[in-house]
């Protein structure tokens, strides 16, 4: 049988990849400490989810709670299973860029030298055309986005239709000349080293750029995970607390389900060293205002809005994704979801 090593396993896409890859006649190795209950307290536990899926996928899914900046840890794992591992999926990450910033030497343990103990083990052994999927994230372009000209409409944010990055920022966007969070520092050190082992050493690597990952898999937490945790507290509380941009800033969201797709179409056919900006697009994408006015519309209910009115460090004003050089690439795959079917699936199943 077939093996997908994926770390992060129990965090939103890492989950998502799981399920996806064992209904592929794969059987996956997952590692996963639940690093972020350390992260994020009681809410951001993936405690349960490690839970469901040993209990559902039984032999099919290996659980290794191993902590990934401990290369020996690690490499036991690949010398154990070696050449039957066909991909990687890195998903293992410190997330929040507010909690970077309180802990800037573990996030880039965790981000920066923890990926590069996965890029030097796949090096070391297994073959060099082993697909390395990597989960990046826009936070690599620092605050160049802010510099964008936008307007200010009614419940978003927004570009001119005639703006060039009107559909979405593509990877054109400089990372340079910019201020990136503490977060966004450790991931672009970590993007590089990934599209690095692509380009000087052949290895079939690729950079997925995501904006707001979302999906019924989340354990949302108030510093990361934005639109669980919203869809959560705003159920749970009928309030809210709105930090910056008037709640105005505009979030792209991918559903994790869409995201592994992208994974599948990589796996089938890897290159070497690519980077695509990834997300939902204009469809799935929304303001925490907006966001707000669908969950009050869906559920008839009020929610009492906090605003706050210093934004997060590093936090964008406005992020769509350009999906176009990944559909070059790979013309088969279509986002199926918009942020009314994202903000229906999570009420469901808070």
């Amino acid at each position: 049988m077939k093996i997908a090593l994926i770390t992060g396993s129990c965090g939103l896409v890492g989950a998502e990849a799981v399920e996806f890859f064992i209904r592929k006649k794969f059987k996956v190795l997952g590692i996963d400490n639940n690093f972020r209950k350390y992260f994020f307290g009681s809410d951001g536990s993936t405690l349960w989810m490690k839970n469901f899926l040993k209990k559902k996928y039984k032999k099919k899914y290996i659980h290794f709670n191993t902590d990934i900046r401990k290369f020996k840890d690690i490499e036991k794992i690949f010398t154990k299973y070696k050449k039957k591992i066909k991909v990687i999926i890195h998903s293992a990450a410190q997330p929040s860029h507010d909690w970077a910033a309180l802990n800037p030497e573990i996030d880039f343990e965790i981000n920066a030298l923890g990926t590069l103990n996965i890029l030097k083990l796949t090096k070391k052994y297994l073959p060099k055309n082993t697909p390395f999927i990597f989960m990046s994230t826009n936070k690599v372009y620092g605050d160049n986005p802010n510099k964008l000209k936008v307007n200010e409409n009614k419940f978003r944010f927004d570009l001119k239709k005639t703006h060039n990055y009107y559909k979405g920022i593509n990877e054109n966007m400089s990372i340079d000349k910019c201020v990136h969070s503490f977060f966004g520092v450790s991931k672009l050190s970590a993007d590089i080293m990934v599209q690095e082992h692509g380009v000087n050493f052949g290895m079939n690597t690729v950079c997925f750029r995501a904006g707001c990952i979302t999906g019924s898999k989340h354990s949302g937490a108030r510093l990361h995970g934005f639109l669980s945790y919203l869809v959560k507290k705003s159920i749970s509380e009928k309030k809210y607390t709105v930090i910056g941009y008037k709640g105005k800033q505009v979030r792209d969201n991918i559903h994790s389900k869409d995201l592994v797709r992208c994974f599948w179409e990589y796996y089938k056919n890897p290159k070497k060293g690519k980077v695509y900006n990834i997300g939902g697009g204009r469809k799935c994408s929304c303001s925490v205002i907006e966001a707000i006015n669908i969950i009050e519309k869906k559920l008839k209910i009020k929610i009492k809005l906090n605003f706050l009115k210093k934004a997060r460090t590093g936090d964008h004003l406005w992020w769509i994704s350009d999906n176009s050089r990944f559909i070059k690439d790979y013309p088969n795959f279509k986002i199926k979801y918009n942020i009314e079917k994202v903000i229906e699936e999570l009420i469901t199943n808070i």
